[in-house]
């Protein structure tokens, strides 16, 4: 075994000094035959691991200081920085343990079909305050050892907010995740959100209730969920509606990550966090025609990014039975990894669905990246996605597996340019052919 390893080191490396074309033609074939192997066959281990010693000395040839998902590389091994918040000792278990596909089966959340705004805060210098943002306090860019990629950083009494104003219909999805960090009197220190109306387009809008409508929404400094929908005019009248989630079993802990998912529907809001509904608010928006134009995030202390608002419901059972082709935002990875984080749960759900009920069809499932990062490695990311969402399917929602084939793109069919975030976003994207 161990000489069959080594002919294969001594080859690789002998094809990726030679310099010519065939060098990626035959690393791409191994690495595709590779990843389907991982995902099928699960074939001995031990060649698994020599090989997997052998593609990280490829990808160390071939490494450059960039990465897909527009996020640092992985700093694990690096010191943590008081700065940022987060310490070592303050890892809790809950952190490090992420929930697996299965404990999100009653999420029922699916993201719109066109992102209009991304923010990760990738296009900024760390230290600084985010350049499409503003604020009558402060913040800074910062990263951490504990999560990947660029995060905003506040720890104040005042305000963050876009400083574009924003446009959104009647129905519009939000996500974003957040980490409650210590706050400035110790302890966590609570944090919100504001969609609103605003009336000083150019500048910050004051009181308890800024703006001409607006929902608040935040977690208090013991963890405890709250939201407050207002309006400052409706029918010639102050109009104010407030709640609380009491469940002890919702409330959020320092120095822990969630992600927060928002569906809005003409009136009614839908807010979840991570697998679990918070609130559900019919009437949050009682005037259709006033719309929010602005987000707000909101004292006291907390860190966040992967800020996603998208519109449109996605009319997935046409798209790919008719047009023979689905284009899904709605699965998610880790920056660089290729398994699929639960909050996919609730477009997995409705794609099985389709699936299952037209057993005879059979789908290629396409992994596709932006263009941060090495040309190989995003290609071999791309195909190790695309077979772990075929597994997915397969393990969770019962889809026959011989049904669904799989391959990756990499960086080659961008829909759009990879020049902004959102743009990125954009690209980053799993496709769904009918065969």
């Amino acid at each position: 075994m161990k000489n069959y390893i080594s002919v294969i080191s001594i080859c690789v490396c002998f094809v990726l000094f030679t310099g010519n074309s065939t060098a990626q033609i035959n690393l791409r074939d191994k690495v595709k035959n590779q990843t389907t192997n991982r995902a099928n066959n699960k074939t001995d281990e031990g060649i698994d691991k020599s090989l997997d010693k052998v593609e990280e000395s490829i990808g160390n040839l071939f490494k450059k200081d960039k990465t897909d998902g527009n996020q640092p590389k992985d700093q694990s091994a690096e010191p943590v920085q008081e700065q940022q918040g987060l310490t070592q000792d303050q890892v809790n278990p809950a952190v490090a343990a992420a929930p697996s596909l299965q404990t999100y089966s009653k999420f029922d959340f699916v993201p719109g079909e066109k992102v209009i705004f991304y923010e990760d805060f990738s296009q900024d210098a760390i230290g600084d305050f985010p350049a499409l943002w503003n604020t009558n306090g402060s913040g800074e860019v910062v990263n951490t050892n504990l999560f990947p990629g660029n995060w905003l950083k506040y720890v104040m009494d005042e305000s963050i907010w876009t400083d574009k104003l924003l446009t959104l219909p009647e129905n519009y999805t939000m996500e974003f995740d957040v980490i409650p960090i210590e706050g400035s009197e110790g302890g966590m220190g609570g944090w919100s959100f504001r969609l609103m109306k605003s009336i000083n387009e150019k500048s910050w809008d004051g009181g308890a209730v800024p703006g001409k409508a607006g929902f608040h929404y935040g977690n208090e400094y013991f963890g405890r969920a709250f939201y407050r929908a207002y309006n400052n005019q409706l029918d010639g009248q102050f109009w104010d509606q407030k709640g609380y989630n009491d469940d002890e079993k919702t409330y959020q802990k320092k120095d822990q990550k969630y992600h927060m998912s928002i569906w809005v529907q003409k009136t009614r809001i839908r807010i979840y966090q991570n697998e679990t509904k918070i609130f559900d608010v019919p009437r949050a928006f009682p005037d259709q025609n006033v719309k929010m134009d602005r987000l707000r995030f909101e004292a006291n202390a907390a860190m966040l990014s992967n800020i996603r608002i998208a519109v449109g419901a996605p009319d997935m059972r046409n798209k790919l039975m008719t047009e023979g082709k689905l284009v899904t935002y709605g699965i998610y990875f880790d920056v660089n990894k290729d398994v699929v984080k639960p909050e996919s749960y609730g477009t997995l759900k409705e794609i099985a669905a389709i699936l299952n009920e037209v057993p005879d069809v059979k789908v290629k499932i396409l992994g596709h990246t932006d263009s941060d990062g090495q040309d190989a490695a995003n290609l071999d990311l791309s195909i190790r996605r695309a077979a772990s969402v075929k597994a997915e399917l397969a393990k969770s929602f019962g889809v026959k597996a011989d049904r669904l084939e799989t391959d990756g793109m990499g960086e080659s069919q961008p829909v759009a340019p990879n020049d902004t975030p959102v743009n990125k976003a954009l690209n980053r994207r799993v496709e769904f052919v009918k065969l």
